[in-house]
C-alpha cells in the first residue's frame, strides 16, 4: 500500500476531490494547513505573508497502477500553472488497521 500525501491550493481542493471520487477514490482525509513553499509566501506592498492557506489531503492505495492514476488526477485538477500550485509526496504503508473491527489490512 501506499500513502499519498497531498498539497493543494484550497480553491482547488473541491475540484480535485470531486475528481478522485469520480475516478474511484472516494475516501480520503482533508485538512486545512498553512504552509509556504519555495516562493516564501507572498509579498503584497511592505507586508510578508509566509503562512499560505493549503489543503492537505491523504489518501492510501493498494497498488501502483492506482497510485499512478490518483497523482495523474490531482496533478491534472490542482494545476493552476502558478507557483504555489502544491506538492505530491509517496510514502510506503506497512499496514493499516480499521478501528472498528480491529484487523489489520496489507
Amino acid at each position: 500500500m501506499k500513502m499519498i500525501r497531498a498539497i493543494i491550493r484550497p480553491e482547488k481542493e473541491l475540484t480535485v476531490t470531486a475528481a478522485l471520487a469520480k475516478a474511484g477514490f472516494p475516501a480520503l482525509t482533508k485538512w486545512e494547513v498553512i504552509g509556504r513553499g519555495k516562493q516564501q509566501g507572498i509579498q503584497l506592498g511592505e507586508q510578508v505573508y509566509d503562512g499560505l492557506a493549503k489543503c492537505l489531503l491523504l489518501i492510501v492505495v493498494h497498488d501502483d497502477r492506482l497510485l499512478e492514476e490518483a497523482i495523474r488526477t490531482i496533478e491534472k485538477t490542482a494545476f493552476s500553472g502558478n507557483p504555489g500550485d502544491g506538492k505530491v509526496f509517496v510514502t510506503s504503508v506497512e499496514k493499516a488497521y480499521t478501528v472498528r473491527t480491529g484487523k489489520a489490512e496489507l
